[in-house]
């Protein structure tokens, strides 16, 4: 199992202490495999992309109106987060849903 986030991030923290045997993937030091990337935009589409994070607010509108798998690639911290890679299945933000197909309580 993978978690991409970033280590200051509450809600990642959360998640990790959740966890076991969990890889952390700190998105701003490493970056998301164009890989992961792709396939976490063809599951969540839009939703991918934080809106509501100080790096989006920070950036001009002609940035904004990029593609928003180019956005991620240069700005891996706009990513929703966590994203959470696990037996071929992915998981985005750590919401009741994703504890409960994590089998976390």
């Amino acid at each position: 199992m993978r978690l991409y986030g970033l280590k200051t991030c509450d809600t990642c923290r959360k998640a990790l202490k959740s966890l076991n045997g969990v890889e952390f993937i700190d998105v701003r030091v490493q970056g998301v495999p164009e890989n992961v990337l792709s396939a976490a935009f063809e599951n969540f589409g839009k939703a991918l992309l934080n809106t509501r994070s100080t790096t989006w607010r920070g950036l001009d509108d002609e940035t904004r109106n990029r593609p928003v798998l180019a956005l991620l690639t240069d700005h891996p911290t706009l990513m929703k987060r966590p994203l959470i890679e696990a037996d071929g299945q992915m998981y985005l933000g750590w919401t009741p849903e994703t504890r409960q197909a994590l089998g976390v309580a």
